[in-house]
């Protein structure tokens, strides 16, 4: 797929959420490149109703550009599915739809059917081996135009875990904040002290769970300490899409069967179902767009990093008892 040029139908496929979200990303902005006043339609299959998609997808008046992306595709009822393969055979010109899918038996006819129509595929799916995610540490630092040796690689994932969303930020943070193009294990042991896991999501918790001094408390000691405001926001996204996910799963699922379907332990989803408490889905929502704000913010979009910290806090705790 050329930057500028993304193909009319995409397929996004597979369950790793980090490659997934960077997979649409590179989509709008390549659109969005080549025309600035490009309309971006973002929704989830569960929300989306027979006859949508064509009205998204019908030429405007002035023939702008538009993208439509659909997440959790495999949510997606019966008759949309007809609807979007159907549309995916004779695609609109001006337009993109996006689909993302986690792969699985859930919504194969969707799958299929857009194969068969041609829709570009863009695998996605979840690193599990441990020479995987070694090689997805180099890749990201070679993306910010550094090297990694493998003991340093290794020290850096013993040291933040299997979670690549977690190693995207902690691989970002050690690129901007350590100097010279080679990263070794001494600079990993200096960044990452054994404080930023524990601190990052032990203001998480307290945030989701609407303790909002407890989490400010936590938070300014994590700074003091410190813990880069990068972990501090991927620990608190994190934390906000287990939300997510736990809500959103099928209700007649249970034990062994819904660990499997989250691909989360069982323990982790205890935890997670007694945070839901006093969530909803508008807050839940608001809550994800407040943690999206204060990563680009953290990440140079904003002049102070610990007060994008602080609001984004307060709006999740916010969201969460819906003030």
């Amino acid at each position: 797929m050329a930057a500028t040029d993304p193909a009319p139908v995409i397929l996004i496929l597979g369950d790793e959420e980090l490659l997934a979200d960077r997979a649409v990303s590179e989509v709008t902005s390549a659109v969005k490149a080549a025309d600035p006043t490009a309309e971006v339609h973002d929704l989830p299959g569960s929300k989306m109703e027979l006859g949508e998609l064509t009205r998204m997808t019908s030429p405007s008046l002035f023939g702008d550009r538009s993208v439509v992306v659909v997440r959790s595709a495999q949510d997606l009822g019966k008759d949309v599915i007809a609807e979007v393969v159907s549309y995916a055979a004779h695609p609109a010109d001006e337009t993109v739809l996006v689909l993302v899918h986690p792969g699985g038996v859930k919504g194969k006819a969707l799958v299929d059917g857009v194969k068969k129509a041609g829709a570009q595929v863009v695998s996605v799916t979840k690193v599990t081996k441990p020479a995987e995610r070694l090689a997805f540490v180099k890749a990201e630092l070679k993306r910010a135009g550094r090297t990694i040796g493998a003991d340093a690689a290794a020290a850096l994932l013993d040291a933040v875990g299997n979670d690549l969303r977690e190693l995207a930020a902690a691989c970002s943070q050690l690129a901007f904040d350590t100097p010279g193009k080679a990263i070794d294990e001494a600079a990993v042991a200096r960044y990452h002290r054994g404080r930023a896991e524990v601190s990052g999501f032990t203001v998480a918790d307290s945030a989701v769970e609407g303790r909002l001094g407890d989490a400010l408390e936590q938070l300014r000691w994590a700074l003091s300490t410190g813990t880069a405001p990068v972990l501090l926001v991927s620990a608190l996204a994190g934390g906000l899409r287990s939300l997510a996910k736990v809500g959103g799963a099928p209700r007649n699922l249970r034990g062994g069967q819904l660990a499997s379907h989250l691909g989360m332990p069982p323990w982790k989803i205890d935890r997670v179902q007694r945070q839901l408490n006093g969530w909803g889905p508008e807050g839940l929502a608001r809550a994800i767009q407040a943690a999206a704000t204060a990563d680009a913010q953290v990440k140079g979009g904003g002049a102070d990093p610990a007060y994008a910290l602080e609001h984004m806090v307060q709006t999740v705790v916010a969201s969460r008892t819906g003030r």
